[in-house]
């Protein structure tokens, strides 16, 4: 007779059984076609390109802050919903404070264009032999670069 951990072994294995034989059977039917865009790094939608120490755009972290304000503040509406009946006008005002500091917040960030999109052109610090990490402010400035660390 199978104790209660015995089941729980036969249910783990099992389950491990399953899994293997889905991914064995998947493996044999799919397509393998590898291309340069297929193997090429993915990095949150910004095109790879040059060393890996390069700073990402920080527009990803702004979005991604933002998502989780908005997030908050409909977490907050709903439950406020549901009761607005029992607390009255006060809550009506607090929550209208509340949802005008967001949007305030966010007509903020709109202004500074943190919601624009377009991909800006990276600048690619270079490493000159005795001089440092330099870069270059813009294409006439090539000629003589601008020492920016050691």
């Amino acid at each position: 007779m199978i104790t209660d951990f015995g089941y729980v072994l036969l249910f783990i294995v099992t389950g491990s059984l399953f899994v293997g034989v889905a991914l064995f059977v998947a493996k044999l039917i799919r397509p393998h076609r590898p291309n340069e865009a297929k193997l090429m790094t993915y990095e949150c939608g910004e095109i790879p390109f040059g060393d890996a120490r390069i700073q990402f755009n920080n527009r990803f972290y702004i979005i991604g802050l933002m998502f989780l304000i908005f997030e908050v503040e409909i977490l907050l509406l709903f439950p406020w919903a549901v009761v607005f009946k029992e607390i009255g006008w006060f809550a009506f005002l607090v929550m209208f404070v509340f949802v005008s500091l967001i949007f305030v917040g966010f007509i903020y960030e709109l202004g500074k264009g943190q919601l624009k999109w377009d991909v800006p052109v990276p600048r690619v610090p270079r490493y000159v032999e005795g001089v440092g990490v330099v870069e270059f402010e813009d294409e006439k400035e090539k000629e003589t670069p601008v020492k920016t660390a050691i």
